[in-house]
């Protein structure tokens, strides 16, 4: 159960930043020096970090909860 929450908790920072690179990545977070701002890999590098976060903590919680019933 322990494990379970740690991976959950490391998906939902991996949605986090997901989300914090796409949003460099737009130009609507972030200084304008930064080499992520207004730059379109990293619009897709967060678009798959967040997916990636979302897979993680979704299959966690899927196998946790058929554990328990």
């Amino acid at each position: 159960m322990r494990v379970s929450r740690i991976i959950i908790i490391i998906g939902i920072i991996l949605i986090v930043f997901g989300a914090i690179f796409l949003s460099q990545g737009r130009g609507q977070l972030g200084p304008e020096s930064s080499f992520m701002y207004l730059n379109n890999d990293w619009i897709y590098y967060g678009m798959g970090i967040v997916i990636f976060g979302i897979i993680i903590s979704g299959f966690v919680v899927f196998i946790f909860r058929r554990q328990v019933t």
